[in-house]
């Protein structure tokens, strides 16, 4: 519960507004919800179900999945590594 209200809250007030308050940005925030909430599939459904009624949005259908993996895949290095650091 307390995760859903902090990453709408997010998105509303920081993400959006950051991403310049335009059509894309509005996208992105819905993808960013729902990778979020879930995973980066999750954030591509959910950009997807936009832009089929509103239209295509490009920059968004980029950015998701670029940085949803670039941001996945760094934080994973970076925890795997304390915790075997940690473990030695």
């Amino acid at each position: 519960f307390f995760q859903v209200i902090f990453i709408i809250l997010f998105a509303k007030f920081i993400f959006f507004k950051l991403g310049g308050k335009n059509y894309d940005s509005a996208v992105l925030t819905a993808g960013f919800i729902g990778a979020g909430l879930g995973a980066t599939p999750v954030g591509l459904a959910n950009m997807d179900s936009i832009t089929k009624k509103y239209g295509i949005s490009v920059r968004a259908f980029l950015l998701l999945p670029l940085l949803g993996s670039v941001f996945t895949d760094s934080m994973n290095a970076i925890i795997l590594s304390i915790f075997l650091n940690f473990i030695k």
